[in-house]
């Protein structure tokens, strides 16, 4: 077996590593997971009726073409179906439009701590990525654009709730950036929070728009994230370009089943999304707390400042995984000041508040 030199050259790794990993190296469960965006609240009742009820259809193959699903997508959000393509998460449809767009060399932009997958994707088919630095907790949308404008880029990508700072922009300046880009250029707007975003910050939909194409998912508030299903809205011929690339079968029965249902469910988004913000604030109160700095957060999760450098964090960080606590940080400096917890249960609450303060001692004196 003889590797392509593209694949010879890249690490054999993941963008993350699983809480499951980190149990088995560890050899216990965690008792809180707060570390993977994921929500803690479950999904819809009727999503999980739908998909119990689908279970003795699993022997056969998804519908390839999503039909149901897309229809309740575009009935959602008042668009046509030609407008929407689903796939495998975010992440799955995050290397496809990368695949569409990208060939070896060529030039794409990102912001340096920003959403790792996207990253491996560009590299995984070559592209040559370059990252300009967050302006304090907010990626810097003109520096993207200047980049972008500097190296002939494909490709921006921006998250917008923004992962892993929880930070966010309003409608007004995504729309100045995408009347900044350069020609040529598609803004990749990943979206994967904006049912936990004010409606300042989701800008309104236009599927005419070239210049963009807007990523959303079942993973956050819908809390289907081991179902795997995301969706992406843009411009027609974009969208159907997708029909070139992507694994037709992504999606099972069990996992249409459940986000159409789930989409169905606006009274349990509306309880998730109280829930989601009740706990923000319980993480904000336990930051306090601790002499801890929260940042203000539009997502199911709070980036909380420790202060000082990542060194430290990184140590607060390893003393609350000690203390059977799950919980991730951004990656580089100098966001790495920061601890990244996800919102959870009453009891996830309790946990963290005894653990925390164990944890920034432990930090502190080591």
């Amino acid at each position: 077996m003889k590797l392509t030199s593209l694949a010879q050259s890249l690490p054999a790794s993941v963008p993350f590593v699983g809480p499951e990993a980190q149990e088995r190296a560890r050899g216990a469960p965690f008792a809180a997971r707060l570390g993977a965006n994921e929500s803690a609240f479950g999904p819809s009742p009727r999503a999980m009726a739908a998909m119990t009820a689908v279970t003795q259809d699993a022997w056969m193959y998804g519908d390839p073409e999503y039909h149901a699903l897309r229809t309740a997508l575009a009935d959602h959000h008042g668009i046509d179906a030609t407008n929407i393509v689903a796939g495998e998460g975010i992440d799955g449809l995050l290397g496809y439009l990368v695949r569409l767009l990208v060939e070896p060399g060529d030039a794409v932009v990102t912001s340096e701590g920003a959403y790792p997958t996207f990253n491996y994707h560009v590299a995984g088919f070559g592209g040559s990525l370059h990252r300009v630095p967050y302006a304090g907790n907010h990626e810097d949308t003109a520096a993207l654009v200047a980049k972008a404008a500097e190296v002939g880029a494909k490709l921006i990508y921006l998250a917008n709730p923004d992962n892993p700072m929880g930070s966010w922009h309003d409608a007004e300046t995504v729309t100045c950036m995408l009347d900044a880009l350069p020609d040529g250029t598609l803004l990749c707007l990943d979206e994967a929070y904006a049912d936990l975003a004010p409606p300042e910050a989701v800008p309104p939909l236009d599927t005419d728009d070239v210049r963009v194409i807007r990523l959303r998912t079942f993973s956050k508030a819908h809390g289907l994230a081991g179902m795997r299903v995301g969706y992406a809205i843009g411009e027609a011929g974009l969208i159907r370009a997708f029909d070139k690339v992507r694994n037709h079968f992504g999606l099972g029965r069990v996992a249409q089943a459940g986000a159409v249902a789930a989409l169905a469910d606006t009274d349990w988004l509306a309880e998730v999304q109280a829930r989601v913000a009740q706990s923000r604030d319980a993480i904000a109160a336990i930051a306090r707390q601790n002499g801890l700095i929260p940042l203000p957060s539009a997502t199911n999760f709070v980036a909380v400042d420790c202060g000082r450098d990542g060194d430290f964090a990184r140590r607060v960080l390893a003393a609350l995984i000690a203390q059977d606590i799950f919980v991730r940080m951004p990656g580089v400096a100098p966001l790495d000041r920061c601890i990244r917890i996800s919102c959870g249960t009453a009891a996830d609450m309790d946990a963290l508040r005894t653990a925390l303060p164990r944890a920034l001692s432990e930090a502190a004196g080591s």
